[in-house]
């Protein structure tokens, strides 16, 4: 049977504003954060895109943002949390290393700073959506952070081209889910 996943990254954030490293660490929505998120739940409603379940990470801008989207019963789990930066959580962006068109990823950068490999995260996520979405749900919306969303993307389609699009706060993609694999169909963008 298949199944649809509607896979969102939280609203933009103070950090976002200020340009700072929010992996595990957290940060307010801002009031374009609260913004965005109304306008996500706005499409769904106007688009009659309900869902069985949902889901989002532990982190409170993405609990906030599910809050925001729509006022079901939803559960948090660790397995959903951004990727973890170390001891470069809450520093400036522009420390990161910069990431090649060949490698798209982190790789294991973070990890002599006492963070997460792209690999860890990836396979963390992925595990935890596999297990989300084998559970008797047909439609679910889950709410987690853009590095998670990338690295757990990239396994099933051409990141490049989602971040060419725009893939901003609250931006929404789509995945059919059929057999334990799935199907990118599309992003939603809302910038």
């Amino acid at each position: 049977m298949k199944k649809k996943l509607y896979l969102m990254r939280h609203g933009q954030t103070l950090f976002n504003v200020l340009c700072k490293i929010q992996g595990w660490c957290d940060s307010p929505l801002t009031d374009k954060g609260i913004e965005q998120a109304k306008t996500a739940g706005k499409y769904f409603k106007d688009n009659q895109i309900e869902f069985d379940a949902a889901f989002c990470s532990t982190a409170e801008r993405s609990s906030d943002t599910l809050e925001l989207v729509t006022d079901m019963p939803y559960t948090r789990l660790k397995g959903l949390r951004e990727m973890s930066f170390g001891k470069f959580e809450g520093e400036h962006e522009y420390l990161n290393p910069k990431i090649t068109d060949a490698q798209k990823q982190y790789g294991d950068f973070f990890v002599q700073y006492g963070g997460e490999s792209a690999q860890q995260n990836k396979d963390r996520v992925k595990k935890t959506l596999l297990d989300i979405m084998n559970q008797d749900n047909k439609s679910v919306l889950v709410v987690s952070h853009a590095g998670s969303i990338m690295n757990f993307t990239s396994q099933w389609t051409d990141i490049g081209k989602i971040k060419d699009s725009g893939f901003g706060n609250c931006s929404i993609l789509e995945f059919e889910f059929e057999d334990n694999k799935f199907t990118f169909n599309k992003i939603i963008n809302f910038n």
